[in-house]
């Protein structure tokens, strides 16, 4: 047996559309032993199962030990050599044979085997016996190869250097509706009463609902993480249907915190954890522990810094909280871009507000669009490049960052025809926006991406960003000021210096509230009747709960 690290050679071998059996000289009528053995190499090598262990002696037993093998091990190709077959006077013969398994980009095992055949009244067949497989291999054993990830795990920083997300031990408690059958209803029962001390927002009812939604199949109801479960009020493994499953996942170091956010941050650091990941092939038999056969195993990942402040995020959890429709908010360093914190309640995480998704403006950028008529005088490509430039008409796409799913309106704006609920603009956007005019207050003149993972350039496509005029922006900065002082949010308290945009999308919304506040930029996104008056009281919370 020989594992080798992926090379150029083995790139032809999976790159080949067939594979290239060497076999005996045999006649190639099926009747002689080389022909046989012939045929069985081949059939390995095609990963047939059926045509393999038809040509045994056992099939039964070889098609279980062959498909347990070939499905554990997973190989894009299979390469068999044999050499030809030795015939003996008492109607038997052996041979040898080797086996390449290729992974593509990860290497390849080879198996050195030896076997034998046996001359019947049926004509040649190959005797069975697990060694064919892997030398002196148990009955009921099989090959398998897993997947290895260098320790310790990543963890994903905060801005400051501390650890915001890690992964951790956790119990994902499943409940089989099909395994429970008749007393389907009494065990989901029984599973919120078991689950309530720790969760008591997952009742019977959601997990109901959980089940209708996944049309029978096994959901799961919870994940708890070790602590947790040391406070259930009865053991879920002891109720028909339900079944813990113990695995580690990325979650939040502070249990206080949730985020949107936890979605594109544990996508970019399972893609670290993929790029360095290893392999095993292990030789499987039952009642015993694996045995490692091979393996590749390169260094631990790297930690992933991030642009998150775990104090704010904590800080826009308690400001959404308390309104009763879908509220949304997100925070970005008014300097960088970077993305501080994003928060929302329990209705807009139900609605599935993204981060990156297009939603209806209104007013909201009404003296944006007023500023941009007076400069370009009614062009509308220029009008389109200026929004561009103040990152508004782009799409971002910031590693680290859920990406909408379908396809986002691209707006377009022109000063002759538009029309408010016409135009459409993504939380991103509008952080860009305020990222860009609280530059410009500080004598910058262009403008930034939203980013949220340190080093990671975010890609910006369906326009450019760019230098934006200074006249424009002083224009907007200044009516975001006459909005802050005697306009729609000159109510909000607690928040000196404040510049702000507020609107809505008509009387069902959404609202919208983009403020530049103490180096920060503020983004707000309500939906439902009087949106814009929730986006106010989220803000405003906001403001109450910064200082404490």
């Amino acid at each position: 047996m020989v594992w080798r690290g992926y090379s150029a050679a083995a790139a032809a071998v999976a790159a080949a559309v067939a594979l290239t059996v060497v076999t005996g000289c045999g006649s190639g009528d099926g009747t002689d032993v080389a022909s046989i053995v012939g045929d069985f190499a081949s059939a390995i090598g095609d990963q047939d199962v059926e045509a393999a262990s038809g040509l045994t002696t056992a099939p039964e037993p070889a098609a279980e030990s062959l498909g347990a093998t070939f499905a554990g091990m997973g190989a894009k190709t299979v390469e068999t050599t044999v050499n030809k077959p030795i015939e003996y006077s008492d109607g038997t013969a052996s041979f040898t044979m080797k086996t390449t398994w290729v992974w593509p980009g990860q290497g390849t095992f080879e198996t050195d085997t030896s076997g034998t055949a046996r001359e019947l009244s049926s004509g040649w067949k190959v005797q069975w016996e697990p060694g064919l497989v892997y030398p002196d291999m148990p009955a009921g054993s099989r090959l398998q190869k897993v997947r290895t990830d260098a320790t310790p795990a990543p963890t994903v920083d905060s801005r400051t250097g501390k650890v915001f997300m890690k992964m951790e031990p956790v119990n994902e408690i499943v409940f089989d509706p099909k395994a429970a059958g008749r007393k389907s209803d009494a065990a989901i029962t029984s599973l919120a009463h078991a689950i309530e001390p720790i969760a008591p927002l997952i009742t019977a009812p959601v997990i109901r609902k959980k089940v209708d939604e996944a049309g029978g199949r096994p959901v799961t109801a919870v994940v708890l993480r070790d602590p947790d479960m040391k406070m259930l009020a009865a053991d879920p493994e002891k109720i028909t249907g339900v079944t813990v499953d113990h695995a580690g996942k990325l979650v939040m170091d502070d249990r206080r915190l949730s985020s949107p956010l936890e979605d594109g941050l544990t996508n970019y650091w399972t893609a670290v954890r993929d790029a360095t990941a290893g392999w095993q092939v292990q030789l499987v038999t039952p009642g015993s522990k694996p045995r490692r056969l091979a393996h590749e195993q390169g260094p631990p990942a790297k930690d992933i810094p991030t642009t998150v402040d775990q104090n704010e995020q904590l800080v826009l959890g308690d400001s959404v909280v308390d309104v009763a429709q879908p509220a949304t908010m997100m925070t970005f360093d008014a300097s960088t871009g970077g993305i501080l914190a994003m928060a929302q309640n329990d209705e807009a995480a139900r609605r599935k507000v993204a981060a990156g998704t297009s939603y209806a403006t209104g007013s909201a950028l009404d003296p944006v669009f007023g500023a941009i008529d007076r400069a370009t005088r009614g062009d509308s490509g220029s009008a389109d490049d200026m929004l561009y430039h103040f990152g508004l008409g782009v799409k971002f796409t910031a590693p680290g960052v859920s990406l909408p799913r379908g396809t986002a309106i691209r707006p377009k704006v022109s000063s002759a025809q538009f029309k408010p609920n016409d135009y459409q603009a993504s939380m991103l956007n509008m952080g860009a926006l305020g990222v860009a005019l609280a530059r410009a207050s500080a004598g910058e003149t262009g403008a930034v991406a939203p980013y949220i993972i340190k080093g990671a350039t975010t890609k910006v496509t369906g326009g450019a960003l760019g230098q934006f005029t200074p006249e424009v922006a002083r224009d907007v900065l200044q009516t975001m000021t006459q909005v802050a002082k005697t306009g729609d949010a000159s109510d909000l308290t607690g928040a000196p210096g404040l510049r702000a945009l507020v609107g809505t999308n008509g009387p069902q919304g959404p609202g919208w509230f983009v403020g530049l506040h103490n180096g920060k930029v503020l983004v707000i996104y309500c939906e439902g009747d009087k949106s814009g008056t929730a986006a106010l009281q989220v803000a405003q919370k906001y403001f109450t709960v910064s200082k404490r």
